[in-house]
C-alpha cells in the first residue's frame, strides 16, 4: 500500500510499504481523510525531540521511518477475532494517543497523561494514517453517526484538543473568551467556546485571511494586535473589566502576554498551544489580577461527546477546512504549503 513515511527532516517519501499483520484485538481502516496538524509540520521540520529518530519508542517499539498522520477517519474491512466493540463497514475515526494502560495515570483514567508513553501519538511514535489502510487496536478507533461525513471525522481529534481546553478554562454560559491565535486550534477553540455558551468571543491573529475564515463563523471578533491594540479593544467593550477566560492558541511569549493583559481579575488564562521556547510568566500581574494559569495538553475521556458535538452541528468543525490533497501531493501541496502559506489552515488528505 501507498504511505507517507518521514524518515529525517524535511524527508517524507511516499512509497510502498507492507501493512503490519492484524492481531486479535486489532482493526484495519480503509483511510478516508487525514488532516495536517502543527505537529505533523514540527515532525517535518524538526523531527528530533518529537519523533522517536535513535531509539525506539517503549510502548510502539518503533522508530523512524514511519508513517505520519494521527488526525484520521476510515472505514473499517477487517476484524481481528476478539474484536467486540466494531465490525466491518463502520465508518470510525481514531484516538491516536499511546498508553500502557497500566501505571497509575492510566488507572485514573488520565490516560494522555501516561508515564510511559510521554505524550506519544500513533502517526508520531507508530504508523499512522497518512496510508491507504493502517492497523490498530479496537481501543483507540469510534464509530461515528450515520449523518457524520467522514471529512467531519477527521476533524475529531483537533477538535478533542480544543474541547478539553475549553472545560479545563472552565468556560460557562454568558462567559467573554478571548483565543490568540487563529490556526485550526485557535478557530476550533472559538467553536467549542461557543458550543459551551461563550456569549463574546475574541480571536487575534496577524494573518488577514485567518481572521477572515474566523469572521465567516458570524459570531467572533477578529483582531489584529499590527493594527489594533487587543488589550485596549477588549477593555472598553467590557468596561475596562476584561474577559473572563483568554486560551493561548499561538504559543509564543507576545500572545501569552495579551492573555494575561486581558483577562479579568480572578479569570483563567489556560495553555493549549506547544511553545517554541518556555514564556516568562508576569507574576506580579498574575497575583494582582488573582488569575488562573492552567494548562491542557491533548484530551481523555471525551471522544463520544465530541463526535457528537460536531455530529449535531453545535461544532461545525468542518468550517476550518481550507484545502483538499491527494496523499502523492503530501509534501508540495501539504506540509510546504502550511509551512509558507499562512492563510491555509486545515489541510486534509486523501487516501486515494
Amino acid at each position: 500500500m501507498k504511505a507517507a513515511r518521514i524518515y529525517g527532516a524535511k524527508d517524507v517519501r511516499v512509497e510502498d510499504v507492507e501493512l503490519k499483520n492484524l492481531g486479535t484485538i486489532d482493526v484495519k481502516i480503509e483511510v478516508a481523510w487525514a488532516g495536517i496538524c502543527g505537529s505533523d509540520l514540527h515532525a517535518y521540520s524538526q523531527p528530533e525531540g518529537l519523533l522517536p529518530t535513535d531509539e525506539v519508542h517503549p510502548l510502539s517499539n518503533r522508530k523512524i521511518p514511519l508513517t505520519l498522520g494521527h488526525e484520521f477517519s476510515g472505514t473499517i474491512t477487517e476484524v481481528g477475532s476478539d474484536v467486540t466493540s466494531l465490525k466491518v463497514g463502520d465508518r470510525v475515526c481514531v484516538e491516536p494517543n499511546l498508553r500502557c494502560g497500566t501505571c497509575k495515570e492510566c488507572r485514573e483514567a488520565n490516560y494522555h497523561l501516561c508515564r510511559n508513553s510521554g505524550a506519544a501519538f500513533i502517526g508520531l511514535a507508530d504508523d499512522g494514517g497518512f496510508a491507504e489502510y493502517c492497523v490498530l487496536d479496537e481501543k483507540h478507533v469510534y464509530q461515528i453517526p450515520d449523518h457524520m461525513s467522514l471529512e467531519q471525522a477527521a476533524l475529531v481529534e483537533p477538535t478533542a484538543v480544543t474541547h478539553r481546553g475549553v472545560e479545563l478554562a472552565g468556560v460557562k454560559a454568558g462567559d467573554k473568551v478571548l483565543v490568540t491565535g487563529a490556526g485550526p486550534i485557535g478557530l476550533l477553540t472559538a467553536l467549542c467556546a461557543r458550543a459551551a455558551g461563550a456569549t463574546s468571543v475574541y480571536i487575534t491573529d496577524v494573518s488577514k485571511e485567518r481572521l477572515e475564515l474566523a469572521n465567516s463563523f458570524g459570531f467572533v471578533t477578529s483582531l489584529n494586535p499590527t493594527e489594533e491594540d487587543v488589550v485596549a479593544r477588549i477593555m472598553k467593550d467590557t468596561d475596562n473589566t476584561g474577559v473572563d477566560v483568554a486560551i493561548e492558541c499561538a504559543g509564543v511569549q507576545a500572545t501569552f502576554d495579551t492573555c494575561l493583559s486581558a483577562v479579568k481579575i480572578t479569570g483563567t488564562v489556560c495553555l493549549v498551544a506547544l511553545f517554541a521556547e518556555d514564556p516568562k510568566l508576569p507574576t506580579f500581574q498574575a497575583l494582582i489580577k488573582e488569575a488562573k494559569v492552567v494548562s491542557s495538553l491533548a484530551y481523555a475521556n471525551s471522544y463520544d461527546r465530541v463526535i457528537d458535538l460536531i455530529a449535531s452541528g453545535q461544532v461545525p468543525a468542518e468550517k476550518v477546512i481550507t484545502n483538499k490533497i491527494g496523499l502523492e501531493a503530501i509534501v508540495e501541496d501539504g506540509f510546504e504549503l502550511l509551512l509558507n502559506d499562512k492563510s491555509q489552515s486545515k489541510v486534509l488528505v486523501s487516501s486515494k
